[in-house]
């Protein structure tokens, strides 16, 4: 596999936790092209045992896996953590609030909606990796201050009634930039901006006359400073009072958390950065639905042994159809899905669909279909931006059938009474990813019976639509609706399934169903 044209300037240890063979490769493939190191595991608590014994950075963490889920590994690996910050960014298909809610309750640092969107998982990787260099900094800095005071956890400035400083420590002196004698004896408002500055004997009067205090007795309240060159800053600033031979005295406490506020600036400019970027692939969002709608109308998507129904689960699709006769009579059917949504959806799906219905009226193999699509879109696509593929041939000469499928579900061969014969597993990667010869791109050929039967075609939308309770649809459910119903009706019988199957509920992702009549092949 080629490496990316540039390497980002951040290189991290990632984790990444799915259940899913197929996810776990692609992310791994995308994630190393962007310069990251690697680890795998294939459920919660592997993933669990792994960070107990290695040093990572971030861990991208599926939701729904078998023997420990997401959230349990999360909040065992937060735990394990303990003062360092490794940000855990979940990928799940479940997108109700309340998953949302638990995901935040268990640790979690952000959020992905699968499929994913390549684009947006590597600006989120962008922003958390400035936010980890910005904790190093400030935990760096507070290492370095620690060692510094030694046994003073902050600046430490002793006052009497009258608001003249008594004493200071080393780090109080550090802060404001004062050498003690320049402080001793003074009015504490000389380390106040305006408007403090000029109220802030007001404010000791009025205590000690009785009045309710303003800052003293809570803790750690924000509020600013001002050094020997006139530099404002802010400060967390506790005030406490105590009596020394008769008289009031006040001690504060200072810490200057100048950095620690630059960090929350950066991180707001970071999330309106990504805000803005959201916004502006929305708007665009329409425009690519309506030249791919314009696009996608073609003669062979009414050609009798094809039936489709496409379900977006918003205003685009990710998904397209696409179907043709060669000069020869051989019939071509193809189903795509492409990763994200959106426009960046649609720039990496339509070279699919424009370059399937110029190879196929050369009426070459359906090899070197797959071969010349895959080729095409290894040089067109940015990294991380691939097409899952299920392609289909049918020879009505010689009754040969034969399908390629890289990164789909498995498809269901059914009889002409709609009982499932066999599932047709995905072999290969999605196209896009890395290169292969023709000749490697072997296709299945599928054993027909002499009657005839039915190749059924799906997007992972269809059997992962997931109800109320969260059950999703599922292979069993779309198996029994093809069963139950007569050749001329199962597109509807599936649609009357799913239908009932979400009541209220939209589907997540898009949902495509195909159903190709294959011709029957002699004994």
């Amino acid at each position: 596999m080629s490496p990316p044209t540039t390497l980002p300037a951040y290189s991290h240890r990632i984790l990444v936790v799915d259940d899913t063979a197929t996810n776990r490769q692609i992310l791994a493939v995308f994630l190393k092209k962007l310069g990251h190191a690697v680890t795998l595991a294939e459920d919660g608590a592997q993933a669990v045992a792994m960070f107990s014994t290695g040093q990572f950075d971030m861990v991208i963490m599926d939701v729904m896996m078998p023997v420990m889920d997401g959230y349990e590994a999360t909040r065992r690996i937060k735990a394990m953590s303990g003062d360092r910050w490794v940000p855990v960014i979940f990928l799940s298909a479940l997108d109700k609030d309340e998953n949302l809610v638990t995901g935040l309750e268990a640790g979690g640092d952000d959020y992905l909606p699968k499929p994913v969107n390549f684009v947006v998982l590597e600006a989120k990787l962008r922003s958390l990796s400035r936010s980890i260099a910005l904790r190093r900094e400030l935990e760096d800095a507070r290492r370095f201050n620690q060692a510094v005071t030694d046994n003073l956890l902050d600046a430490i400035i002793t006052i009497d009634e009258r608001g003249l400083i008594e004493s200071v420590n080393p780090a109080c002196c550090h802060i404001f930039g004062y050498p003690a004698r320049e402080m001793l004896g003074r009015n504490v408002t000389m380390l106040m901006p305006e408007p403090h500055r000029s109220a802030h004997d007001g404010y000791i009067t009025a205590y000690l006359g009785g009045g309710v205090p303003k800052i003293l007795g809570t803790p750690g309240r924000e509020a600013e400073g001002v050094r020997k060159d006139g530099g404002i800053f802010p400060l967390s600033l506790s005030i406490s009072e105590f009596r020394d031979r008769g008289r009031r005295m006040f001690v504060g406490a200072l810490r200057d958390i100048s950095a620690e506020k630059e960090a929350e600036r950066r991180l707001r400019e970071n999330a309106r950065v990504l805000q803005v970027y959201h916004d502006e692939r929305e708007a665009e969002n329409t425009l690519a639905a309506e030249i791919l709608d314009q696009l996608m109308q073609r003669p062979g998507l009414t050609d009798p042994a094809l039936h489709y129904w496409m379900n977006p689960a918003s205003n685009f699709s990710g998904d397209i159809v696409a179907a043709a006769r060669a000069g020869d009579g051989r019939f071509y059917v193809l189903l795509a899905d492409a990763t994200g949504h959106g426009l960046a959806a649609a720039i990496s799906v339509l070279p699919v669909m424009t370059l399937f219905y110029d190879i196929v009226e050369l009426g070459l193999p359906l090899a070197r279909v797959i071969a010349k699509i895959n080729s095409q879109l290894r040089v067109a696509l940015p990294v991380g931006r691939f097409v899952a593929c299920a392609c289909l041939c049918i020879d009505p000469g010689s009754g040969q059938s034969e399908v390629w499928m890289g990164g789909m579900p498995s498809a269901i061969l059914i009889d002409r009474d709609g009982r499932k014969i066999r599932e047709v597993r995905s072999t290969h990667l999605p196209l896009g990813i890395d290169e292969f010869d023709w000749r490697t791109a072997v296709p299945e050929s599928l054993a027909v019976p002499a009657d005839g039967a039915q190749l059924v075609l799906f997007s992972d939308g269809l059997v992962e639509a997931q109800n109320g309770a969260g059950e999703p649809f599922g292979a069993e459910r779309l198996c029994a609706a093809l069963a139950a119903a007569p050749a001329a009706e199962r597109l509807d019988a599936v649609k009357d399934a799913v239908a009932l199957h979400l009541g209220m509920q939209l589907p997540h992702d898009d949902v495509t169903l195909m159903l190709v009549d294959l011709p029957g092949q002699a004994g």
